[in-house]
């Protein structure tokens, strides 16, 4: 498909040769049609360029002269956000996206580790601010729906794209402009901010654009949060390398997804997680193919999901995979069978290799059904031992070596491991299998065991503690937790929930959704706490597991509780059957073996 399509709105212009963001956002100049909507207002492409140009005047006059040009943006999805992304774009300088879902003193922390010397955020997050110890003086914290933020920007509002190019003192922006400090998680405990420059994130803009052949009358949804890649990447860039609109929702909502879809007549969108099984649990109307819907694009849907989806609502959903340091990535092609991402790109050199000694695993071994036979000799830990736009981690130079350095016994200097597990089947397609050991994704969150480790052996009861993945039976993985309790102690359930509520940092997506009791937590040879032999029983081991069931696949509703709202209650025989029945209905079943 031709990057640049043509329809009824015309040919787009604005992505054409563009090497920066900044060049994308000055193509708006000038274009009246909508850019983009939330609710009841639009902006023209010119409005949100002229309101970007304000903004990067306002951030030239309130920058420290020392400090970096990084700005924490703790919103919704706004115009706001896009507002600050472009005015950084033109500016030089970089958005780091504070994710709402952090708590107290780890919220504090992201926004100190990323050096933010302005804060951007809203009346409603002003609770999540209140007694925290920030980096950045009071009147560098800009409230954007307080009428005192508009009388600071009304000095800025005649200023041109072009006359404020650099304002964050790094001069014109160049390809290599930092651009975007995303925050992932890994094995090593606090969330890394992963760079990404203009460069890349203008090249994600072009090839997704052409990819989907977005035409300038098209309508981009994001309703996925904005401070994580994916609405970013690949939801408003493509739509800015495009000419595209973006039409903005606060907050995803399942039962608002098809009227947002029909009132700004959108015709793309983004998804990670379970959000697609959230919308396929909406109650099914007569009307479901009404919309101009055409295209999703994301991650973890799932193959049986995804054709429910594409059987509902007329819409097929293109799973992709790219880590979001941009390391590896896979392409889909009309050929990817189910239930598969794709195959490297043309020159790229992608491998599944064994974590420990970095040697090329042999090729899955799938039934007639697509069900993996040989899950314990084929999984792996996807790396690029090629090219790579990895392009480190702020401010952390060991997590960056040890994405690209190798395993101990020596394999692997110079690669870029994923820290993902994959297999490869005979035809060379990839299939995403899960995380790493201390490697969770939770409703679309990367989240480290250790962080949340740290905060369960607080417990009193707890003399030791181990937080692994298990599979969710749909999309992602669910947080488990093994407790080794002291000496005449005995697992209370309420007494556990009351602990996890009053815990300030425990994000919303951090409470267990099983804890294992245990009298001692298994161990290696070296010491070092089993977690593989804790991830493969999972909730399939012999002590009695208490679980908290709502959200949960089986059980759950459609949305999943906050920390504070964990109530547990024993896993039964019949929890299981019918836990494990919902695994094998989303062909789901072979993680639990993983």
């Amino acid at each position: 498909m031709a990057a640049n399509g043509t329809s009824s709105g015309g040919t787009s212009r604005e992505g054409h040769g563009a090497a920066t963001v900044a060049e994308l956002v000055l193509a708006q100049w000038g274009d009246h049609r909508p850019g983009a909507t939330c609710g009841d207002l639009t902006l023209t492409h010119h409005e949100l360029a002229a309101g970007a140009a304000a903004r990067a005047a306002l951030l030239g006059d309130l920058l420290p002269p020392a400090a970096p040009p990084h700005i924490g943006v703790l919103l919704d999805n706004v115009p706001e956000y896009a507002l600050w992304l472009s005015a950084a774009a033109l500016a030089g300088a970089a958005v780091a996206g504070i994710n709402p879902t952090r708590r107290g003193p780890e919220l504090a922390r992201d926004i100190a580790h990323t050096d933010c010397a302005l804060v951007i955020t809203e009346r409603a997050h002003l609770p999540l601010l209140t007694g925290l110890q920030l980096p950045v003086p009071p009147d560098r914290v800009l409230v954007v729906d307080d009428p005192a933020y508009q009388e600071l920007l009304t000095p800025y509002e005649g200023a041109r794209p072009a006359e404020v190019i650099g304002t964050g003192r790094g001069g014109t922006p160049t390809p290599a402009t930092r651009m975007l400090l995303c925050f992932t998680s890994g094995s090593t405990g606090a969330p890394k901010a992963a760079l990404c420059t203009q460069g890349r994130l203008a090249a994600a803009g072009r090839s997704l654009a052409g990819y989907f052949g977005v035409r300038r009358d098209d309508v981009h949804y994001l309703c996925m949060p904005m401070f994580h890649g994916n609405a970013v990447i690949a939801g408003w860039a493509p739509a800015l390398a495009g000419g595209a609109a973006v039409a903005l929702r606060r907050r995803f909502s399942a039962s608002a997804f098809l009227p947002d879809v029909r009132r700004y007549g959108a015709t793309y969108f983004t998804y990670v997680g379970r959000a697609v099984q959230y919308l396929l649990a909406t109650p099914p109307g007569p009307d479901d193919h009404d919309h101009r819907l055409r295209a999703g694009f994301g991650t973890e849907a799932g193959s049986v999901d995804a054709a429910r989806f594409a059987e509902r609502f007329g819409v097929r959903l293109t799973e992709g995979y790219g880590s979001s340091e941009g390391g590896a990535a896979l392409q889909r092609s009309p050929d990817t069978p189910p239930g598969a991402i794709g195959r490297p790109a043309p020159g790229d050199d992608l491998a599944v290799v064994d974590p420990e000694t970095g040697v090329e695993l042999p090729p899955a071994h799938l039934d007639a059904a697509g069900r993996l036979l040989n899950g314990e000799q084929a999984i792996g830990e996807l790396v690029n031992r090629g090219r790579s736009s990895f392009e480190g981690y702020w401010r952390n130079p060991e997590a960056t070596a040890a994405r690209t350095r190798g395993r101990a016994a020596g394999r692997g200097a110079g690669w870029y491991w994923s820290g993902d597990l994959f297999f490869r089947d005979a035809e060379g397609f990839f299939h995403f299998a899960g995380r790493t050991d201390d490697r969770l994704r939770v409703d679309s969150e990367n989240l480290a065991a250790a962080m949340i480790e740290n905060i369960l052996a607080r417990y009193a009861p707890a003399a030791g503690v181990a937080v692994y993945a298990v599979p969710d039976p749909v999309a992602g993985d669910q947080v488990m937790a093994a407790l080794a309790l002291r000496e005449g102690a005995a697992f209370d359930p309420d007494d556990f929930a009351a602990f996890l509520a009053a815990q300030p940092d425990l994000g919303t997506k951090m409470a267990p959704r099983f804890v294992r009791p245990v009298v001692a937590l298994p161990v290696t040879a070296t010491n070092k706490v089993h977690r593989v032999a804790l991830r493969r029983t999972g909730f399939r081991c012999p002590e009695q597991v208490w679980w908290s069931p709502q959200g949960a696949g089986a059980a759950g509703g459609a949305e999943c509780q906050g920390a504070s709202g964990r109530r547990y209650r024993p896993f039964t025989a019949g929890d299981r059957a019918v836990l494990l029945a919902h695994y094998r209905d989303h062909e789901r079943d072979h993680l639990l073996d993983r």
